[in-house]
């Protein structure tokens, strides 16, 4: 056996020469794996800025230094790419969605919490969107949650000051307009924390924010919903 089974290090064999660089090439990988934390897992051609030990899950349809390695992971090492199959029950950070994933042995299950034997499981998801505020006196946030999830509540920064004529404004959907909040400040940095009694949502609902006394003239608020997703076993 050349390489560990699980993390595919690399051994040492008996009498080898330039021991260091099977050693090397071991801890780039450990360091690579230990702690992981992809770049991103949606980029399909290599970025021309990469910094050694860098991560990324390569997804399908992935070009030139990535081509045929789709499901693997690239590790940008000694100024070249080299590639690992993740393992089932595997995790890792993934940073330009802010996710904790999980591998089921195929893909990589956002927000991954658990996984069954057959496949089933349970995600936690927050889900992160900037709105930019439209005059009106309600404007649709553009962020939704889909359908079937059990939703916790919704936390948000106003990261504009909110102008217009309106008082203060109320976070909610098509069903209460102030389900996550009401007050709501409208200088910058105002924030919002909004759990709810956990329910359903049965099919995709967005988030909306309504202006109380007035309308919104512009500004822009950060909103954060978080919500858990259930995974059904696999197809037999």
């Amino acid at each position: 056996m050349s390489d560990t089974m699980n993390l595919t290090l690399p051994l040492l064999a008996a009498s080898q020469a330039q021991k260091h660089v099977t050693v090397n090439e071991a801890l780039a990988r450990l360091d690579g794996v230990v702690q992981m934390r992809l770049r991103s897992r949606s980029l399909t051609t290599p970025p021309d800025t990469v910094i050694e030990g860098e991560c990324f899950g390569v997804p399908s349809g992935a070009v030139n230094g990535w081509d045929g390695h789709a499901g693997e992971i690239a590790q940008y090492v000694n100024g070249g790419w080299a590639f690992f199959a993740p393992q089932r029950g595997w995790r890792a950070f993934v940073a330009d969605t802010g996710t904790q994933d999980l591998f089921d042995g195929a893909a990589w299950r956002t927000g991954g919490l658990s996984l069954t034997p057959g496949g089933g499981g349970l995600h936690a998801v927050s889900a992160e969107a900037d709105v930019t505020l439209t005059a009106g006196a309600t404007v649709p946030a553009g962020l939704r949650v889909p359908a079937r999830c059990i939703v916790l509540g919704v936390t948000g920064r106003v990261i504009e000051t909110i102008t217009g004529t309106l008082a203060d404004w109320r976070l909610g959907d098509v069903a209460s307009d102030a389900r996550f909040g009401a007050g709501l400040g409208l200088a910058q940095n105002s924030w919002i924390s909004g759990p709810t009694t956990p329910f359903v949502v049965w099919s995709d609902t967005e988030l909306m924010l309504s202006a109380t006394g007035g309308d919104f003239a512009g500004g822009a608020v950060r909103l954060v919903v978080h919500y858990l997703q259930f995974a059904i076993p696999d197809a037999v």
